[in-house]
């Protein structure tokens, strides 16, 4: 939209990672097509393995909560070199939960059951039983992830709202603000990058919720985005296949990265700490790459991330006795 009203100069951003096994580590070649379309000023970023692993400790340092999404990584150190050229950029935050462009929309509506039942089925990347092989017995209680969600379907049982109208709405009230937008906000504020979110414009958000959910799902999802976007873009790269931002090295973990998770679930802290089962652990640091979540998240990785954070944002920030 900016190139169209003749803005110039306009700065485009993107980073890679390296390539592990068949884990492509970038979207170059598809930034490129964007970037020449429109004449920007593209800076892409390569990031070696070295420059990722010395940061893991600043990135889990500045999370307000464990995150386990690789890509926290990637707007961290991409933030840290945006913020030398500019101040303010725009992100592209929100545009999957207002658009309906997530994979497990159609699959959850599809279903048969409850609510909760079509929406557990497909929605969590890890999900209770998963729970409770992580943790040991004496934390393992109640399903509240299923008491939660139960409790935002109630609020929408005296309405006509579909299922996937609901499902929705509940996205855009608690993921957005409490994922992608805290991810992305708390990664690149470590840099003093301001980043503004376009598509979570009040308005818009008003006009899309009185939109039909199902709609927005035809097609592999994002069906009015996707439209708009042909006038501007080749069809190949607008229907291309949705994906997960890769960073290999957090996803097929070998060398020094695994050093280091063996090392934070080695510790004195983890081990006194005694939250997690330890036999799992044992399990997944004998076999790190056969065990990944729904979304290819590497479980060895996420809970190396959750004890690395207890100690860098509790332990190292008890009180000292007098």
């Amino acid at each position: 939209m900016a190139a169209k009203n003749k803005i110039a100069n306009i700065n485009t951003f993107s980073i890679g990672f390296s390539t592990i096994e068949e884990e492509m580590g970038n979207e170059f070649y598809y930034s490129n097509q964007v970037s020449k379309k429109f004449d920007t000023n593209h800076h892409k970023y390569s990031i070696n393995d070295n420059d990722l692993y010395d940061n893991l400790d600043s990135v889990i340092g500045m999370m307000p909560e464990p995150m386990v999404s690789q890509d926290a990584s990637a707007f961290f150190l991409l933030a840290k070199q945006v913020s030398k050229i500019q101040k303010v950029v725009l992100s592209g935050q929100g545009a999957d939960e207002l658009f309906g462009g997530y994979f497990w929309y159609d699959l959850m509506n599809k279903a048969k059951g409850s609510d909760y039942q079509k929406f557990s089925q497909h929605y969590f990347d890890r999900d209770y039983d998963d729970y409770k092989l992580t943790i040991n017995k004496e934390y393992i209680e109640t399903d509240y992830s299923k008491t939660l969600i139960e409790s935002f379907f109630s609020k929408y049982n005296d309405t006509n709202l579909s299922f996937l109208d609901k499902v929705l709405r509940i996205d855009i009230s608690k993921l957005i603000i409490d994922d992608p937008v805290k991810r992305v906000d708390s990664m690149t504020m470590s840099w003093g990058l301001e980043t503004r979110v376009p598509f979570l414009d009040f308005e818009l958000i008003e006009f899309l919720l009185s939109v039909s959910s199902e709609n927005k799902v035809i097609n592999n999802g994002k069906y009015y985005l996707k439209k708009i976007a042909k006038k501007y873009l080749n069809k190949d790269l607008v229907d291309r296949k949705k994906y997960y931002f890769p960073v290999p090295p957090l996803k097929i973990i070998k060398g020094k990265f695994y050093d280091y998770m063996r090392e934070v679930l080695s510790s004195s802290q983890c081990i006194n700490r005694d939250i997690f089962n330890r036999q799992n652990i044992n399990y997944l640091l004998e076999k790190p790459n056969s065990n990944f979540t729904k979304l290819n998240g590497n479980k060895l990785w996420h809970l190396a991330l959750l004890e690395r954070w207890f100690q860098l944002n509790i332990d190292n920030k008890k009180p000292t006795s007098n």
